[in-house]
């Protein structure tokens, strides 16, 4: 078996949905892909026709305000992820933000075409995709309710829960605008918490 169906395997089995065929079954529509730092998975404005799995790397996604040509940290994606604009994948619509690698990054990736095409031939891969909606739902409204009942410090730290490595990958003002604080802020956080 190639290193990349491994990867993929390895990830999909954590889906209690999917059987070993299951897998197999959808193996040669998972490509590889390299993405270099500040390029993108998918621009603002497109359609997300992909359903990627990062391998290597870390992704953002960022609105950029067109009242202050400033970007908005959304949501991050590491290893082991599944890296998309769900609404815009679902929807067939233009997504509203950006998918941009922050390091040079590894994908595997199927289209939406493709993963469709086994939601429609077997009933696993349609669960599946249940699962994966609510898996993104749970990004979302974890997402809100963040802002809506934790501090910048307890955001903070469930950030490092889900992404160890962090800090040391990406820059400051990139988790500062995730976290919706300021770089003073979040270099007092930093030393409160010492990580």
């Amino acid at each position: 078996m190639s290193e990349k169906n491994e990867i993929v395997a390895r990830h999909l089995r954590k889906f209690d949905a999917l059987t070993d065929q299951d897998i197999a079954e959808s193996q040669p529509f998972w490509k590889p892909r390299r993405i270099k730092k500040g390029d993108f998975f998918n621009m603002q404005s497109m359609v997300c026709n992909d359903l990627g799995l990062v391998v290597k790397g870390i992704f953002r996604i960022y609105y950029r305000d067109p009242q202050t040509d400033r970007d908005k940290n959304l949501f991050f994606f590491s290893e082991n992820q599944f890296v998309v604009s769900f609404r815009s994948f679902i929807s067939r619509n233009p997504c509203w933000y950006f998918i941009e690698a922050m390091e040079d990054s590894e994908i595997v990736f199927i289209s939406y075409k493709d993963l469709n095409g086994l939601y429609e031939t077997n009933p696993n891969w349609g669960k599946f995709g249940r699962l994966l909606a609510e898996l993104f739902f749970s990004y979302a409204q974890t997402r809100t309710e963040e802002f809506m009942f934790f501090s910048h410090e307890e955001r903070y730290l469930r950030l490092l829960e889900e992404h160890p490595n962090i800090v040391e990958r990406i820059p400051a003002y990139h988790i500062s605008s995730y976290l919706g604080i300021t770089n003073p802020s979040l270099s007092r956080i930093r030393k409160r918490v010492k990580r």
